[in-house]
C-alpha cells in the first residue's frame, strides 16, 4: 500500500460525486446520486456534548430536502470513544432519541492515514483553522455546493440553524 500515490490521487479528485460509501445500513451509496444537490455532511456521535445538534441537523433537512439539500451523518468513534456502538445501535438512538429522517452513513475515521477518503478529499478543500487539515472533534460539518466542487468547514460550536444563510446561497 503506498499511501502517498493514494492521498494524491484522493486530492486530485475532483467533485464529491467521484465518492462512495456504505449506508447505516449497509448499502453502498455513490454521491454521483446526488449530483445537483449541495450536500451537508457532518461527522456524528451518539455520546457526545454537541449530539443535541441531531435535533438542529434534522431541522434543516427538513426545512431543506425539498430545495435539494442532502443531509448526510457520519458516525465516528475517533474523539473521546464518543459513539463506540453498531451501526444498527446508532440508528436506533438516533431514530429514537432524535427522530432522525436524514441519510446516516456507516461509521468512519475521519482522520489519520485510515480515515475515510471522503473526509480525506473534504479536508484538503477546506482546511479548518490555520489550515490544519484535521477534524479537531465531533459534529464538524462541511457544506459542499450543487457543482460538488466547493466546500465551506463549520466547527463543532456552530450549531446547525447557523449554517442557513450558508444553506440557502446554495439553493
Amino acid at each position: 500500500f503506498d499511501w502517498c500515490s493514494t492521498f494524491y490521487e484522493i486530492c486530485s479528485m475532483t467533485t464529491i460525486y467521484q465518492f462512495e460509501a456504505p449506508s447505516i445500513t449497509g448499502e453502498m451509496i455513490s454521491l454521483a446520486a446526488f449530483k445537483d444537490h449541495p450536500l451537508l455532511i457532518v461527522n456524528t456521535a451518539s455520546k457526545c456534548g454537541f449530539t443535541p445538534q441531531f435535533k438542529g441537523l434534522e431541522d434543516l433537512h427538513k426545512t431543506y430536502k425539498d430545495k435539494g439539500l442532502v443531509v448526510l451523518g457520519f458516525p465516528c468513534n475517533q474523539f473521546g470513544a464518543q459513539d463506540p456502538g453498531s451501526d444498527t445501535e446508532i440508528a436506533t438512538f438516533c431514530q429514537i432519541n432524535y427522530q432522525t429522517t436524514f441519510q446516516m452513513m456507516s461509521k468512519v475515521l475521519v482522520n489519520g492515514e485510515t480515515a475515510h477518503p471522503l473526509f480525506q478529499w473534504l479536508t484538503s478543500q477546506a482546511p479548518g483553522m490555520l489550515g490544519s487539515k484535521a477534524i479537531k472533534w465531533n459534529f464538524t460539518k462541511f457544506l459542499v455546493s450543487k457543482d460538488g466542487q466547493s466546500v465551506e468547514r463549520f466547527g463543532s460550536i456552530d450549531a446547525p440553524d447557523k449554517l442557513q444563510t450558508s444553506i440557502e446561497k446554495l439553493l
